[in-house]
Formats: structure tokens, C-alpha cells, sequence
């Protein structure tokens, strides 16, 4: 893939209108009265607008300070010293009953401090918002847990409508963009994991492009999450959050994204969101995901 200036103009595909709209106004007014973190802010995501519009916000649980430093991520690196707020799977509860959302994701910062990385926390959340809000959808965006097997069951356990966790890169680019902690086969095998403990639950990841990834290398990670059957695949451009961050090498443009749905579907994925501003949490996937949990349902 060709390469840009790190001062490249971002190619018409990628503007995008500023958030408006009562919804969007209702879920940012909530949000911060409650002192509740959304992923949507804290990665400036390009979608908000879109997605808190639609119905879908996604919420960032155990505090805004990562204990990971990876080169693609807006969100700040630090040491949150094991402080979590006990009332916020309450919380979640609480302010999603108010927003009358259809899908909400919850996500999390990376807390190694913590002794199960605070998939305890997640667990709570997930069955907080099952109480306030029983027809509501939930998908979890995990970390990876360092991989273990006890903790990634407790989020199953709750038993989510999809589980998500991203590898982010090909894995020639791991050690690039990911914290050293992170790394491909960690992340393929917490979606494995989902899918021996519970099979029902929809897996889901996602890949960034622009960062000097080949083609092949694309196509080769898209197998590799269909050799675990993840059901979900998210594909987008990297937007460079800061001069701190890594260059952009490359803005991808939307055919070639294209390109990949059309592989990515042909591999057997349930559903492919791929162009220049999809992210992992993206209204557009998120409303044919929810259109097809709700119909699997009713044949139960």
C-alpha cells in the first residue's frame, strides 16, 4: 500500500458533520452528570454524531486511565492504582434506562492493576443493564485480560449479546501499534475462549488499516478469525489522534474497502462493516446486528 505524508490533507471520504440532535445532547447531558466515560469522546470517534443520534452509545467502564500504552489509541496511559467506582455498573444502569437506547456497548480501558483486569466489573454492568433495561441489546468490547480463561468467563457468563475484542493490526504490525503486553495470538485466543464456553454468544472484532499493512496480510487475519468463527468483522481507516501517535501510512480509499467486505463476507462472516469511518462500535453494524440477534430470537 502506498505510503502518504505524515501531513497529507485527510481525502474527502473522511470528513464528517459535526454531532448534533436531541439525543446526542440528552446522552452527553446524562453521561456527564452521572460521571460516566463514553468511548465515543474519549478515542473521538467520527461517529458519534451518527451513533447517539441512532440509538447506540457506547460506554467506557472502569475509568478513563488505560494501564497500556498502545500507539494508536487517543485514550490516556497511566496508572489508575487499582481506584474503581463500585456504583458505576448502577450507574450504567441507571442513565441507560433514561436514554431509551436499543444497543449499548461497554467497553473498557486495559486495567492490569486489577486482579481479574475488571472482568468482574464487566459482569456486574452487563446484569445491571439486563435489570433496567431487559430488551435492550449488549455488546462487550474487552480487553484481552492477559488471556486468562477465568476472567473472560466471568464476562461470558453474564452472558452478553455479542462479544467483541479487537486484534486491531495484521499480525506483522502488532509489536508496532499494541502495547507490549498485547499481541495477536492473546487476542485470537480470547475469541476462541468466548465461543467454547458459549457458543450462542456472536464474537466480533476488528482491524484498522493505513498503518503499512499488505493486502494479503488482511485476508490472512480475516481467516485467522474465521478458523475460531468470530461472526463479526469491523475494518477502518486510522485516524492519527496526535503528532505523538503513529503516522498514518496510507488513507485507504473506499473501494478498496469495499473490496474487503465483498472477501471478508465470501469467508463466511455474518456480517462485514467495513469503510474509511467504521470502528468497532458503529451504528450502521450495530443496526443489522441487532436486527439479526432479534430474529435468531424469535426462532428459539
Amino acid at each position: 500500500m502506498a505510503q502518504v505524508s505524515t501531513n497529507a490533507r485527510k481525502p474527502d471520504w473522511l470528513k464528517v458533520r459535526p454531532p448534533s440532535g436531541e439525543n446526542y445532547k440528552r446522552i452527553k447531558s446524562l453521561s456527564g452528570d452521572l460521571g460516566l466515560h463514553t468511548v465515543c469522546e474519549e478515542a473521538h470517534c467520527p461517529n458519534i454524531g451518527e451513533c447517539w443520534g441512532g440509538g447506540t452509545a457506547t460506554f467506557m467502564l472502569l475509568g478513563d486511565v488505560c494501564t497500556r500504552g498502545c500507539r494508536f489509541c487517543a485514550v490516556k496511559s497511566g496508572n489508575p492504582k487499582q481506584v474503581v467506582d463500585e456504583f458505576e455498573p448502577q450507574k450504567i444502569g441507571y442513565a441507560l434506562r433514561e436514554m431509551a437506547l436499543n444497543y449499548v456497548v461497554l467497553t473498557s480501558v486495559d486495567r492490569d492493576d486489577l486482579p481479574d483486569g475488571g472482568a468482574e466489573h464487566f459482569a456486574r454492568t452487563i446484569l445491571e443493564t439486563r435489570k433496567n433495561c431487559p430488551d435492550m441489546l449488549i455488546e462487550v468490547l474487552t480487553p484481552d485480560f492477559q488471556g486468562e480463561r477465568t476472567a473472560i468467563r466471568k464476562v461470558a457468563e453474564a452472558h452478553p449479546d455479542v462479544f467483541a475484542h479487537n486484534i486491531e493490526t495484521v499480525e506483522r504490525l502488532q509489536q508496532v501499534a499494541r502495547d507490549r503486553r498485547a499481541n495477536y495470538a492473546q487476542s485470537l485466543s480470547v475469541l476462541k475462549t468466548v465461543k467454547e464456553l458459549d457458543d450462542s454468544i456472536y464474537t466480533k472484532s476488528s482491524i484498522m488499516l493505513g498503518l503499512g499493512e499488505k493486502e494479503g496480510e488482511v485476508i490472512a487475519s480475516m481467516k485467522d478469525l474465521r478458523a475460531i468463527d468470530v461472526d463479526i468483522l469491523a475494518i477502518g481507516q486510522y485516524l492519527r489522534p496526535s503528532n505523538w501517535h503513529l503516522r498514518v501510512e496510507e488513507y485507504v480509499p473506499p473501494s478498496r474497502f469495499e473490496e474487503f467486505r465483498e472477501i471478508g463476507e465470501s469467508l463466511g462472516f455474518k456480517f462485514v462493516a467495513s469503510g474509511p469511518l467504521v470502528r468497532t462500535s458503529y451504528r450502521a453494524g450495530e443496526f443489522f446486528i441487532e436486527n439479526l440477534i432479534r430474529r435468531e430470537k424469535k426462532r428459539i
